[in-house]
């Protein structure tokens, strides 16, 4: 399997400092400097690296490069009082030096350990430095890549969006493919549209993406309350709320306690706003963590705002309807006396 361009310039460092391990932390939430990190890349000549590991700002020696934006060496590693974190079982006890830098954008920490006392020194602190600019430029590309990709899809989602009404006559069926175009779009396996009940005091899930919640069909849908689960707090509130992601799961469950909903990790619920008033939120979800981005976000809100426009423009030809026929009404009935 070839490796990434990562794990071949870890390689490379590795082989220039005689290191037994060179591992690259990157933040679970891309340019939050109070985010976790993880090992995003690592090259080493065991196997005792943990790749799942996240480490705090502050959390031992990665973590007080990853507060303080500042170059650490270690000469001679004492695990008593200097603590690694990205080792399973005692394998610290066998590192006799470290050194380690953050990359310049900022978005990462490049760390380089020995089996070998005074193994670095300032003149390879300095070499450090080339490398976690190399590490910073490749991340730099690889990110703009990403997200350059991301834009087009959405701007593709958007776009199926903004044609459906003239492909479905049938509410069901646009409802349908609307969150079908947003699951797939976003990366969440989960999409949803509950609509406020005509009492106020409730509302219940008036469509998804695939079964999952809705039991027995539209008709026989679930009111829930509007005082719990994140979707009742946007309805309360009219702010999207995000909440999961790769750093931790949600603070709160989607439908509140009792929904029956699965151990969503990553959710996102966006208020519709029609006329004035919170009449529905759009619901992603996901049971595997996901990074919720500032542009899943937004095309999220677009998606949104499209379909509360749509129901808004419903609404308002269904009122001049109901009139209309309410005026013909009246004049049928004054021909009639």
């Amino acid at each position: 399997m070839d490796s990434s361009p990562y794990e071949r310039i870890l390689g490379i460092l590795c082989s220039v400092f005689e290191a037994y391990t060179a591992v690259l932390f990157l933040p679970l939430a891309h340019g939050d400097c109070k985010a976790a990190y993880t090992p995003e890349a690592l090259f080493s000549l065991g196997d005792h690296v943990d790749r799942s590991v996240k480490i705090e700002p502050g959390q031992g020696l990665v973590g007080w490069i990853i507060r303080n934006r500042e170059p650490l060496l270690v000469p001679n590693f004492d695990q008593r009082r200097n603590f690694l974190g990205y080792y399973k079982g005692n394998e610290d006890k066998n590192i006799k030096a470290f050194m380690g830098c953050a990359l310049p954008n900022g978005n990462g920490v490049i760390c380089v350990d020995s089996k070998r006392q005074y193994s670095f020194s300032e003149k390879d602190q300095k070499l450090l430095h080339l490398f976690a600019g190399l590490l910073a430029d490749v991340y730099d590309s690889r990110y703009q890549e990403e997200t350059q990709s991301a834009s087009l899809r959405y701007y593709a989602a958007l776009r199926l969006i903004y044609v459906l009404r003239r492909e479905h006559s049938k509410w069901s069926e646009f409802l349908h493919s609307f969150l079908d175009i947003v699951s797939k779009a976003s990366g969440y396996e989960y999409c949803a549209l509950c609509t406020l009940h005509p009492d106020g005091g409730s509302y219940n899930i008036e469509g998804e993406n695939y079964p999952l919640l809705i039991k027995g069909g539209p008709v026989a849908a679930e009111n829930y309350s509007l005082s719990s689960g994140m979707v009742g707090w946007v309805f309360r509130n009219g702010t999207p709320l995000s909440s999961g992601g790769p750093d931790g799961a949600p603070e709160a469950p989607l439908l509140g306690k009792g929904g029956n909903a699965p151990a969503f990790q990553s959710l996102m619920a966006i208020p519709l706003v029609i006329q004035r008033k919170v009449r529905g939120v759009l619901c992603l979800a996901s049971e595997t963590p996901l990074d919720i981005g500032m542009e899943v976000q937004e095309f999220g809100r677009m998606a949104a705002e499209h379909l509360a426009l749509f129901l808004e423009n419903l609404f308002v030809k269904c009122r001049l309807r109901d009139l209309h026929q309410s005026i013909n009404s009246g004049s049928d009935l004054t021909s009639g006396n």
